[in-house]
C-alpha cells in the first residue's frame, strides 16, 4: 500500500489517456496525471512522486514539492475557510484541510500557522492541526544532555520559548538564553542543557565546555581582525549587544576572551574593550 503524504520511487507501468500509471514491487499503483508527466520517459523507468488524495478522494501522484509531508511540522498560510474548517496552501493543487476541532485558534484567510500534518485514522485523509503540542511527547526521550538538536519555536511563555525538538519532543528555552525575538515557526539549532526527572527539557543555544571555547575564541579573533583589532566589549557590556555582534551568549564570550587572553592573543582594556596584540 502506498503511504499518503510521503514520497515514493515508482516504476512507470503504462501510458494512458489520463496520464501515467505507476506501480511498486507489491503491485500498488497510482496515477500521475498528464499535467505532471515528464516530457520524455520510458516504460519501466523509475520516477519519484508525492502521493496524496485528489478532489475525488482518490490517491494520486504529483511531481510538485509540498511544503509539508506526513508527520512533519510547517508554517502554512490559510487559503480558505468553510463551514467545516480551514484549508491551507501546502503547494499542491488540493489544499490541506484543518477541521475546526484541530484549530488552536480560529484560522483566518491570509493568516500563517504552525501546523502538524497527520493521517486521520477515521477518514484516512491527510489533515493538519495547529494544536502542535499534542504531537510531541517526552515520555520516552531520544535525546540526552549536551546533544545538538533541531528546534522549532512554538510559542512564547512567561519563562521563555517553547520549542519542538527534532520533531519529537518539547523543551523550553529560558529568556536568559535568548538575545533576540523569535516568532512561531522559526527554526534554529540548539543544545540539550538539562533533562529533569519529569522529562522536561531545558535548552540552550550555546555549545558546552571545551568544545565551545575554541570555535568561539576563533570567532571573536576573526571579528576583531575585521574591526581593526579592537572592539568595545567587556565584562560589563550588555548581553544583547554582545549577541548582536558575536552571535553568542555573554558567558560564551567571556570564555572565548579568557582563552584568547591565556594564549596572549589579546589584551583586555578594563572598562574599554579588547584589542589584538600586535
Amino acid at each position: 500500500m502506498l503511504t499518503l503524504g510521503e514520497y515514493h520511487t515508482l516504476k512507470i507501468d503504462r501510458d494512458t489517456d489520463p496520464g501515467l500509471f505507476l506501480n511498486n514491487e507489491a503491485g500498488d499503483e497510482v496515477l500521475l496525471p498528464n499535467k505532471y508527466k515528464p516530457k520524455s520517459f520510458e516504460i519501466g523507468e523509475e520516477i519519484e512522486v508525492f502521493v496524496y488524495l485528489d478532489h475525488d478522494e482518490r490517491p494520486v501522484a504529483t511531481t510538485l514539492t509540498p511544503k509539508v509531508k506526513l508527520d512533519e511540522f510547517a508554517i502554512l498560510e490559510c487559503a480558505a475557510v468553510s463551514d467545516y474548517g480551514a484549508f491551507l496552501d501546502w503547494g499542491l493543487e488540493k489544499h490541506l484541510f484543518v477541521p475546526f476541532a484541530e484549530q488552536a485558534y480560529k484560522m483566518e484567510v491570509g493568516g500563517k500557522y504552525l501546523i502538524f500534518c497527520f493521517l486521520d485514522e477515521e477518514s484516512q485523509r491527510l489533515v493538519a492541526s495547529s494544536k502542535v503540542n499534542h504531537f510531541v511527547d517526552n515520555t520516552i526521550l531520544t535525546v540526552k544532555e549536551f546533544d545538538e538538536v533541531n528546534l522549532i519555536v512554538t510559542n512564547k511563555t512567561d519563562l521563555g520559548y517553547n520549542m519542538i525538538i527534532n520533531d519529537i519532543h518539547l523543551g523550553l528555552l529560558y529568556f536568559d538564553e535568548v538575545f533576540e525575538d523569535y516568532k512561531t515557526g522559526d527554526q534554529l539549532k540548539g543544545y540539550i542543557k538539562k533533562i529533569r526527572a519529569d522529562h522536561k527539557i531545558d535548552l540552550t543555544l550555546s555549545k558546552f565546555g571545551y568544545k565551545s571555547i575554541e570555535p568561539n575564541a576563533q570567532k571573536v579573533y576573526d571579528i576583531l581582525k575585521d574591526n581593526n583589532g579592537f572592539l568595545p566589549y567587556h565584562d560589563k557590556s550588555d548581553p544583547k549587544a554582545i549577541y548582536n555582534t558575536f552571535k553568542m551568549s555573554k558567558k560564551a564570550f567571556k570564555k572565548a576572551i579568557g582563552s584568547l587572553y591565556k594564549d596572549k592573543q589579546i589584551e583586555i582594556l578594563k572598562g574599554e574593550g579588547v584589542r589584538l596584540k600586535s
